[in-house]
C-alpha cells in the first residue's frame, strides 16, 4: 500500500484482496464463513455436482436458527421443508468437516449472536454469510457482508469471493442520547434520514461520540441494520471496548497470540486525513425513541410525532398512499395510543442479554396487557441462561411474559412463530415489509424500550413516560 491515509475499510479491504481485476472486481479472502439451513444446501449441492470439497472447513461455522420452532425444541420438526434443511446442514456440515450448532447444542442461536458471543467474530477480519444482516459483526471492525447461494458455494470451494471494492461512506453521530433512547433508536433515525437507498453502493463507518460510547451490543445494532439502508455494510473502529467484549471468549485468540492480535488491531482506524465519498453528521439532541409508520424501515418517526404527509417524504405519493393503506394508518396521525397485538422482542438486531435488561427495566413491576401477545425470544442458549441467571426471567415470569428458545422466530415468516394477518406488532427485528411477519401483518419497528412499553399498556407508548 501506498502511504495516502486510508479508511479503516481500505486497511482492511486492501489486506484481503488476492487478484486485482483490472475493470472488473477484486478476487478477496474470507476469514470466517457462517452458514444456516436455509441458503447452504443448494451450496452444497453444488459442490456434489462438481466433486469438489470444502477448501478450510475450519474456517466455516454452520448454526440453525431461520426456520427452527422456538418452543419444543426437543420434539421433531414439524414443517416437512425445515426439517429436511435441518437435516441437510447437519449432513453435509458432518461430511465436510464443518462445526454445526444444531438445535439442542449449548452454542445453538442465532448465527449473528453466535458468533461474536463465542468470539469467533474478531477485528479486521473479513465474513460473509449467505444472510444479509452479516452485517452486524462489522461493529467489532471487521468488513461482513451478506451472500447468495451461489457465493456460499464459491465461498466453500475456494474460501475466496469476487467483489467489486464499494465506496465508502462515513456517518458522525456526535453528542449524548436523551433519556430511554437506543442504540436501535439511533440507527432508525440515520435511516429515516438517509431512506432505504441513501447508502446504496457505500460501506458505511459510523464514528463520533455517540458509537465511541457504545456497547459492543449497541454497535451489532447499528451494524446490523446498515443493510436496511442499502449499504453494502456497516463496521465501527474496534478500542478498548471491543477488546473487553473479546478477551477471554471462547475461541478469542489467547497467551500470546492475544498479544499480537491486539497489537494489530489497535492499528485498524481511519486515518485522520483520510477521505470519504461522502459523510454525514448528525446531534445527538435531534433522536428521540423511534417508530416506524410504513412498510419499510426508513418510515420511521420521533415517537411522539405525528405520521407525517406525502409530501413531506421521498419517494412518492402512490408509493406512499399504498404503504399507509396497508399499514391502516392516516396522515398527520399521532403513532401514540394506536392499539397494538403482539411484541416480539429477539432477532438478531435486538435478542442480545442488553435488549432483554433494557426490556426487564419497563416491565419490572407492572404486567403484561391483556389485549397483548408476547414472544420473547433470546438470541441465544448462552443467552437464555444469562436471562435465567440475571433474575429477568423471574421479572418476565411475574409480569405475565413467557420466554421462548432461540432463533430467528417473528423476524420472518419462515417459522411458526408468524403474526395473524391484519394484526399489529411491535417488534425490534430489522424489517418491516409488507408480510414480512406473515401474510397481512403489519409491523412497527422499535426498540426493546418501546416495545416493553406497548407490551404492558397494549398501546404505542412513549418509554420516558414509564421509566
Amino acid at each position: 500500500m501506498s502511504n495516502q491515509a486510508s479508511t479503516l475499510f481500505d486497511k482492511v479491504w486492501d489486506a484481503h484482496v488476492v487478484r486485482k481485476i483490472e475493470d472488473g472486481p477484486d478476487v478477496f479472502f474470507i476469514d470466517r464463513h457462517f452458514i444456516h439451513e436455509v441458503t447452504s444446501p443448494v451450496a452444497f449441492l453444488g459442490l456434489e455436482t462438481r466433486n469438489i470439497g470444502v477448501m478450510y472447513p475450519e474456517r466455516t461455522f454452520a448454526t440453525a436458527d431461520h426456520n427452527t420452532p422456538t418452543i419444543n425444541q426437543h420434539l421433531p420438526v414439524q414443517d416437512p421443508l425445515s426439517a429436511k434443511q435441518l437435516q441437510a446442514l447437519e449432513t453435509n456440515s458432518a461430511k465436510y468437516g464443518i462445526s454445526h450448532w444444531g438445535l439442542g447444542n449449548a452454542r445453538n442461536g442465532i448465527v449473528h449472536v453466535v458468533g461474536p458471543e463465542n468470539g469467533i467474530t474478531l477485528p479486521g477480519m473479513t465474513i460473509v454469510c449467505g444472510d444479509s444482516h452479516t452485517s452486524t459483526h462489522g461493529a467489532f471492525g471487521a468488513i461482513a457482508f451478506g451472500i447468495g447461494t451461489s457465493e456460499v458455494e464459491m465461498v466453500l470451494s475456494s474460501q475466496c469471493i469476487m467483489q467489486p471494492k464499494p465506496k465508502k461512506m462515513r456517518v458522525n453521530v456526535n453528542g449524548v442520547l436523551g433519556k430511554a433512547v437506543t442504540p436501535k433508536d439511533v440507527t432508525l433515525f440515520i435511516i429515516s434520514k438517509l431512506t432505504t437507498a441513501g447508502a446504496t453502493g457505500y460501506f458505511v463507518e459510523y464514528a463520533g461520540d455517540v458509537f465511541e460510547n457504545m456497547s459492543m451490543e449497541g454497535r451489532m445494532t447499528v451494524c446490523n441494520m446498515s443493510i436496511e439502508m442499502g449499504a453494502r455494510g456497516g463496521m465501527i473502529a474496534p478500542d478498548q471496548t471491543t477488546f473487553n467484549y473479546i478477551e477471554g471468549r471462547d475461541q478469542a485468540p489467547k497467551g500470546e497470540k492475544w498479544d499480537t492480535a491486539l497489537a494489530y488491531w489497535k492499528t485498524l482506524k481511519t486515518d485522520s486525513d483520510a477521505v470519504f465519498d461522502k459523510e454525514y453528521t448528525f446531534s445527538a439532541s435531534e433522536i428521540e425513541p423511534m417508530i416506524t409508520y410504513g412498510t419499510n424501515p426508513g418510515m420511521g418517526q420521533g415517537i411522539s410525532k405525528a405520521i407525517p404527509t406525502a409530501d413531506q417524504v421521498e419517494g412518492g405519493k402512490s408509493t406512499f398512499d399504498k404503504s399507509l393503506n396497508y399499514m391502516g394508518f392516516h396522515e398527520n396521525e399521532s403513532m401514540l395510543g394506536k392499539k397494538i397485538d403482539y411484541v416480539f422482542i429477539g432477532s438478531c438486531t435486538n435478542g442480545r442479554i442488553e435488549d432483554f435488561r433494557a426490556f426487564a427495566s419497563i416491565v419490572k413491576g407492572r404486567k403484561k396487557a391483556d389485549n397483548v401477545t408476547a414472544w420473547v425470544v433470546p438470541g441465544s442458549h448462552i443467552v437464555e441462561a444469562q436471562i435465567k441467571e440475571e433474575g429477568i426471567l423471574d421479572i418476565l415470569t411475574e409480569a405475565g411474559f413467557e420466554l421462548r428458545q432461540p432463533g430467528c422466530s417473528a423476524c420472518l415468516a419462515m417459522n411458526d412463530d408468524k403474526i395473524p394477518a391484519g394484526k399489529y406488532a411491535v417488534s425490534t427485528s430489522n424489517r418491516n415489509f409488507e408480510g414480512r411477519q406473515g401474510p397481512g401483518a403489519r409491523t412497527l419497528l422499535a426498540s426493546p424500550l418501546v416495545a416493553a412499553a406497548a407490551a404492558v399498556t397494549g398501546v404505542v407508548t412513549d418509554p420516558r413516560e414509564l421509566l
